[in-house]
């Protein structure tokens, strides 16, 4: 009997079938902060609901695909596309039940087969709710004050809940979970996110006795972290503190940006005379004072910032930028 032929060697698999496979649902300014970090290295999806948006998300390096997380039928395609997930997608915005359809929606789908193995959430600083000025870190627990914080709380648990379910069948390997409790996000060339636009506006500030603590991330610090988050950090659902390391009121944030922008800084009110002339949104964010503890995602995902500080990241207004 003559010797069986040696078997030919097998085939490398090309290499676009051997990048990180990640799924960017909510791709909105700091998903595209993150795929600019990615720079083709990664085979990225990015879930729409808008046709307008497919060749921005193409030209930032994405393959786009319409679904819509409102309507549960459109995210079946989802299932079994990545093994990583960075939902940044907000709950709805009018609803006062406090629950979180889209993310429940979007678990659902991608359970339809079982190959995510890590899912990042941006979640809010909110959740915390009103800690009195209080430094917290992530063991003091949800205690959301606004129904826009406890929808994000809603969605927290429904994703512990996905992760425990999938370690009670004793799965292989474990499905993880990092919630980045995320709060003011800043940048000078982010919609929303540069304070020259609040202190344009005229928009008066607390006095400072009544002032609040608030936190801050810049949002190429933030998109780092999301991409150190997909990466590296601890099994099981964790929290994670995401800010900067400043220490502030937020009456002393707008007055740094405008002495570095030479601006004439905001007027001074009263909380009584607040509650007469600014609307719910803008109150919600005078009502909460806390400074947030960021040693876990310093030691757990570290992370070294590079805006370690708004003195840092709003440098720029100095040069006129």
């Amino acid at each position: 009997m003559r010797p069986r032929p040696p078997a030919p060697p097998a085939l490398a698999l090309p290499r676009r079938f051997r990048r990180p496979r990640l799924l960017i649902v909510g791709c909105g300014d700091v998903g595209q902060r993150v795929l600019t970090l990615l720079a083709g290295r990664w085979s990225v999806r990015a879930l729409t609901s808008s046709a307008e948006r497919l060749p921005a998300l193409r030209a930032a390096g994405a393959v786009p695909l319409i679904g819509d997380l409102d309507r549960a039928p459109t995210l079946r395609r989802l299932a079994g596309l990545a093994s990583r997930v960075l939902h940044l997608a907000p709950p709805p915005t009018h609803r006062d039940d406090g629950r979180d359809p889209r993310t429940a929606a979007l678990l659902q789908a991608l359970s339809r087969h079982d190959t995510t193995r890590r899912l990042v959430y941006g979640s809010t600083s909110g959740v915390y709710g009103d800690a009195q000025g209080r430094l917290i870190d992530e063991t003091w627990g949800p205690r959301a004050l606004t129904a826009r914080a406890r929808r994000r709380v809603d969605a927290e648990r429904a994703i512990a809940r996905w992760v425990r379910r999938q370690a009670a069948r004793a799965a292989e390997p474990a499905r993880s979970a990092l919630l980045l409790r995320i709060p003011g996000i800043y940048a000078l060339d982010r919609e929303g996110g540069n304070p020259l636009e609040r202190l344009r506006r005229g928009t008066p500030l607390l006095e400072a006795q009544d002032d609040v603590h608030t936190n801050h991330i810049q949002a190429d610090d933030l998109a780092r972290a999301c991409f150190i988050a997909l990466l590296r950090g601890p099994g099981g659902a964790r929290a994670i503190n995401v800010n900067d390391d400043s220490d502030m009121k937020m009456g002393d944030y707008f007055d740094l940006a405008a002495r570095l922008a030479g601006l004439a800084p905001a007027p001074r009110i009263s909380r009584a005379e607040a509650t007469q002339r600014l609307g719910p949104m803008q109150l919600s964010f005078m009502s909460e004072s806390r400074r947030m503890d960021n040693s876990r995602m310093k030691r757990e995902l570290r992370l070294s910032l590079r805006h370690p500080t708004v003195a840092s990241g709003l440098a720029d207004l100095q040069r006129g930028d």
